[in-house]
């Protein structure tokens, strides 16, 4: 019988974690994702695991789940360390009437975070991309373009920020930002 190995986005047994100074990279492999969109014109928004649901732009957190708008009636729900589980169907059971999908396999998630708070965070993500950074603070969520790819863009708190994108564009998507976070950095 085959021994079989999980990796990551990244293609890794392990999440890959770099440091740049005052801001660290990591890839968050214990994310779980599913989508959550209400069915019909007239159906009800849910409020799974009891978490009011965000309007567009935005990003909550609650009890063990967080989710951010995708589109109108739409959202993205996400669970920490319960990447290896059935998500999907727990979610579903927790918002009847609407269609619930997996998506934890799909995406690959970097986790950004800065020791000297919100300017390094702010640094990066003004060569990463095309955010009004006045308007895009703690509680934001939105969908925009970093290089060739879609991502979406996650500002947890002032110090921290999530990048998801396409799991096919993973090693892309870390170049991208690794690199930008190494830029950084001032010549010694």
């Amino acid at each position: 019988m085959s021994e079989l190995t999980a990796l990551t986005a990244l293609g890794a047994a392990e999440p890959r974690i770099e440091h740049h100074g005052a801001v660290s990279l990591r890839e968050n492999a214990g994310l779980a994702l599913a989508s959550v969109a209400v069915l019909g014109r007239d159906g009800a928004q849910p409020l799974p695991f009891g978490l009011r649901l965000p309007e567009p732009g935005h990003w909550v957190a609650g009890q063990g789940v967080s989710a951010f708008w995708t589109g109108p009636g739409q959202w993205m729900i996400e669970a920490e360390g319960r990447a290896e589980e059935d998500f999907a169907r727990d979610v579903k059971a927790h918002a009847p009437g609407c269609a619930v999908s997996e998506q934890t396999d799909g995406w690959v998630a970097v986790e950004i975070a800065s020791t000297e708070g919100a300017a390094p965070i702010e640094a990066l993500l003004e060569r990463l991309v095309n955010v009004d950074l006045g308007a895009f603070g703690p509680g934001s969520a939105t969908r925009t373009g970093l290089e060739h790819m879609s991502v979406f863009v996650i500002r947890r708190a002032a110090d921290r920020v999530a990048i998801l994108g396409m799991r096919s564009s993973a090693g892309s998507l870390w170049h991208a930002i690794s690199v930008a976070a190494s830029r950084l950095q001032v010549p010694a």
